[in-house]
């Protein structure tokens, strides 16, 4: 007799599903934070595994383990902050799901340190603004397009770092007048942003798996700026070729 009919829906020992502790989809759905669609959806792909422990005692009826609430937040977070498709998810959790809950909470505790060391050093809008000639509106439409992130605490290093950009290309002749603007950035943000996604997602895969938090956080401090080094460095062989190539372009009879 199998889990559906009879008495042995009712659980072990006789036991009614609400008496073992299972829930229901709606309040699955609740705790997890993730609609009964989606959830139904995980189920159809595997990523529950093989559904054992789910006690349905009529058609339109069935309850489910407590442990799926993790297990159903672990897989939404991989979705939305590793952007892993549901078939890398599946896999991984077929293979150890221990392991893979163990290496996603050493990421997260990566992250946090280095953002929090990110965080350590920000010069005030004042400092900034006494540094380096950009008039403070260029400064809040560069906020406005998301290119600059202040706090009530300043700039951080990485916006200094643009700000200074920014002005070096003001004193070079990059003008608004001859048709340079600040939303000249938003062109090099979107550009990267996948290309920054991809890698930090490779970089946490890497460094999860082999150091520490401490020590990953040092290699990733330490690669910022040779990775600058080597993305201006591609950018200007990248650009020199394709300004060559328009020149031979136009000289063809």
């Amino acid at each position: 007799m199998s889990r559906e009919d009879g008495p042995a829906a009712a659980g072990e020992g006789g036991a009614s599903p609400r008496e073992n502790g299972l829930l229901k989809m709606s309040e699955l759905a609740e705790r997890s934070g993730v609609s009964a669609g989606t959830i139904k959806h995980y189920l159809r792909e595997g990523l529950l595994g093989d559904q054992s422990d789910v006690v349905r005692t009529s058609r339109n009826m069935a309850y489910y383990p407590p442990d799926f609430v993790d297990r159903i937040r672990l897989i939404k977070r991989l979705q939305e902050e590793r952007f892993m498709p549901l078939r890398v998810i599946r896999d991984a959790l077929r293979d150890d799901p221990a392991r893979l809950e163990a290496r996603v909470e050493l990421e997260d505790r990566i992250i946090e340190r280095a953002v929090a060391q990110g965080e350590r050093t920000r010069v005030s809008r004042t400092a900034v603004q006494e540094r380096y000639d950009v008039p403070r509106n260029v400064l809040d439409r560069m906020q406005q397009i998301g290119v600059l992130t202040p706090t009530s605490r300043g700039y951080d290093a990485d916006d200094v770092q643009i700000i200074e950009a920014i002005s070096r290309f003001r004193a070079g002749g990059f003008e608004e007048a001859i048709g340079f603007t600040v939303y000249d950035t938003i062109r090099y943000r979107e550009a990267l942003q996948p290309l920054v996604e991809e890698e930090v997602g490779t970089l946490l895969h890497r460094l999860a798996a082999r150091v520490d938090p401490d020590r990953a956080v040092e290699i990733v401090a330490s690669g910022t700026e040779p990775l600058r080094e080597l993305i201006g460095a591609l950018h200007s062989k990248l650009l020199l070729a394709e300004l060559r190539r328009q020149r031979d372009e136009r000289r063809e009879p």
